[in-house]
């Protein structure tokens, strides 16, 4: 052994001892050719926060966890040195059939988080995984892989779920979530919040009322704070069986760093070359905790969070980044507030290169059904009750000229089957999207469903009075429920078919959930949607 590898190997040793305690010396068995600990001990389980699977493809899809035995602790309970972790894919869930293992390395650098890529498997069918770390392993989670590309299928059904604020309101939502069993879940965003701990809120109704479990300390801004931040949320068990239950499709909306941001500008007038280094930080904490690819890793602060999944010949599913590649928001982002700013030529919501894109990939779909997977709501709902009007400016009811140009081009291309899905709102919707919602056409361009909260807003109500103003003032808008939960979305050939799920409360644990309501679209029928 040559005198590099001998203190390479007396340096792991000695990080071993430092991190982990004598005990963990008698694991340390072998380091191998990567510098990376085969055979650590760990003082508590490793695998707290989970394991996910992602990116689902004809022949694999991502698999993820991420090693703190530790999680609020200052470097979560692992020393500074790659370690690695072995994992295996079954085709069946005791495990017994492997069809696929390998080793990874968790390395320092990530937080010791792995993303696994697996190859190889066969297309349109469940598999089962999970890791392992020392003599630790983790929980069996599912995933699914995609049909084949073109491949004829005759129905798919998956879940829309995000915004969850810790704060305010358990997960409940989730476990029936993971009952469900579903194809797939599209992440909409808000993950997390980066909001400070705080035991009291301002609720809607000008009250003030205790969260239901605080956040841990102020406001985040580094990395660590990011990582303790998503330790929190994943540490919380029934987000943990959703995740286990099938692949996540993930993107993000704002809180994943910052209130309403948008490309370099947050919402406290920080100079850019600051923020960017928040968002750099915020970014690979993001990459850090999703099943994503390494194709998402961050360069800087930026990161490549658009892309396309194609189910077959039924669906292809375009999920679009609505955050980097914005202009600001016009009006100073006032709520409910309409400025010439609205209808500014040059504003932008996609940027040119992802409009290009999406409009190519729309344009060459030879599936049944087209979706924009997003985060914003795309009616342009008259906000304000009475005379005036009022726009949700953090939306595209704010950017009138993309909006138009993004609308008019599913039109142009003769898109009769195109749905949009959406969160942010806090709020179920269902409408349909007209190039002037105010004055619409004959026949709508395109079906719209926004998915209500997990937990963000409390437990909500059945329908806001506001809301029940405003749908009086926008024909668009065809029912609404301010509720929490997720929704689910079964699509056939000639059918698609959202049923809204919504808990009954999310304020302590043991919620009932229910679907509160099933709406209904023909293909090539856009205004075809109906209650069912």
């Amino acid at each position: 052994m040559n005198d590099n590898r001998s203190r390479r190997l007396e340096l792991s040793r000695r990080l071993a001892l430092k991190s982990f305690g004598s005990s963990a010396i008698l694991g340390l068995s072998l380091v191998t050719a990567t510098g990376a600990i085969a055979q650590p001990v760990f003082r508590q389980y490793p695998f707290q926060l989970g394991i996910a699977s992602g990116e689902p493809e004809p022949d694999g899809f991502v698999i993820w966890t991420r090693l703190a035995p530790q999680p609020f602790e200052p470097g979560y309970g692992m020393l500074p040195a790659p370690v690695e972790v072995r994992w295996e894919v079954a085709s069946d869930e005791r495990m017994r059939n492997k069809v696929a293992e390998g080793t990874a390395v968790a390395r320092p650098e990530l937080g010791h988080a792995v993303h696994v890529d697996v190859a190889g498997l066969e297309a349109n069918r469940p598999y089962f995984y999970r890791f392992y770390s020392g003599n630790e392993r983790s929980g069996i989670g599912r995933a699914k892989t995609t049909p084949a590309m073109g491949q004829p299928i005759d129905s798919l059904r998956f879940a829309v779920a995000g915004c969850q604020n810790y704060e305010e309101g358990y997960y409940t939502a989730h476990r029936y979530l993971a009952a469900e069993e579903a194809d797939f879940v599209f992440c909409y965003g808000d993950y997390i919040y980066e909001y400070r701990g705080d035991r009291l809120r301002a609720n809607w109704h000008g009250g003030v009322e205790e969260n239901v479990r605080p956040h841990f300390g102020q406001e985040i801004h580094t990395i660590e704070d990011y990582r303790r931040r998503y330790a929190q949320y994943k540490m919380d068990p029934d987000l943990q069986a959703a995740h286990a239950s099938a692949p996540w499709i993930v993107t993000w909306d704002d809180h994943e760093i910052d209130n309403n941001w948008v490309a370099d500008i947050d919402q406290d007038g920080t100079p850019a070359s600051i923020f960017a280094l928040r968002q750099q930080m915020a970014m690979q904490a993001y990459y850090e905790h999703m099943p994503l690819r390494a194709s998402s890793m961050p360069l800087g602060n930026r990161m490549q969070i658009y892309r396309q999944q194609r189910f077959g010949d039924l669906l292809d599913l375009n999920l679009l980044d609505t955050r980097q590649y914005r202009t600001d928001q016009p009006c100073d982002d006032r709520w409910a507030q309409y400025c010439d700013g609205v209808d500014d030529r040059a504003a932008q919501v996609l940027g040119k290169q992802q409009e290009d894109w999406l409009f190519e990939r729309l344009g060459s779909s030879k599936a049944q059904w087209q979706v924009l997977a997003q985060q914003i709501m795309m009616m342009d709902l008259d906000r304000r009750i009475g005379d005036g009007e009022g726009r949700n400016l953090d939306s595209w009811g704010g950017y009138e000229t993309p909006r138009d140009r993004v609308l008019a081009q599913v039109k142009e291309l003769g898109r009769d089957s195109v749905i949009v899905l959406t969160g942010d709102e806090h709020q179920n919707y269902a409408g349909e999207l007209h190039l002037d919602g105010q004055r619409p056409g004959a026949k709508p361009i395109a079906t719209e469903f926004v998915s209500t909260s997990i937990s963000s807003g409390g437990d909500g109500e059945d329908k806001r009075g506001d809301t029940a103003q405003i749908q009086k003032e926008n024909e668009c808008l065809k029912w609404h429920n301010a509720q929490r939960g997720y929704v689910m979305c079964d699509v056939t050939r000639n059918q698609w078919t959202t049923e809204f799920k919504t808990m009954e409360y999310v304020s302590r644990r043991g919620g009932s959930i229910k679907t509160r309501k099933r709406m209904t679209v023909a293909h090539g029928e856009p205004g075809s949607l109906a209650e069912a």
